[in-house]
């Protein structure tokens, strides 16, 4: 092996060295373990679930009935994108007495992705021309009030 070659060797050695090999494992949310989801029945309370099972992640800004417990885990190494192990959610429906009318849980398995769609809509109305848009405030800041006040 020439000189050359060895230095190249080394040199590309040493550069593979200095990436990243960490590998890390990050998990999010509060996913109540599998004895207490197996403990949860139809007729409880708000107030019986929340001591159950904890806070939930989020209630669903759609309808306050439903409450989502989430967690996720997902693996990261160096610069590269992250990938999802793990992904639960378990959803609590209640009816309008407040008690659990029905629980399910997702995984990550009988999930499904969802694109975001790049289009974008439109809304009348609201385009408003050069002179308006970057001279539409002269003269309405007054930090003194008003001059023509007596």
């Amino acid at each position: 092996m020439s000189r050359h070659n060895l230095v190249l060797f080394a040199f590309g050695a040493m550069l593979i060295s200095a990436c990243s090999s960490d590998v890390f494992l990050v998990h999010n949310g509060n996913m109540p373990s599998d004895d207490k989801i197996a403990s949860l029945k139809v007729g409880q309370t708000r107030y019986e679930v929340e001591n159950l099972l904890g806070n939930p992640s989020s209630i669903s800004p759609l309808d306050e009935n439903v409450w989502l417990y989430m967690s996720s885990t997902t693996r990261k190494v160096a610069f590269l994108k992250p990938k999802i192990l793990e992904r639960d959610i378990l959803t609590v429906q209640f009816d309008k007495n407040g008690k659990v009318e029905s629980f399910s849980q997702l995984s990550k398995e009988n999930g499904q992705e969802i694109s975001i769609d790049k289009d974008k809509t439109s809304s009348e109305g609201h385009d408003i021309g050069f002179f308006k848009k970057y001279f539409g405030g002269v003269g309405a800041y007054m930090p003194f009030g008003n001059s023509k006040e007596q």
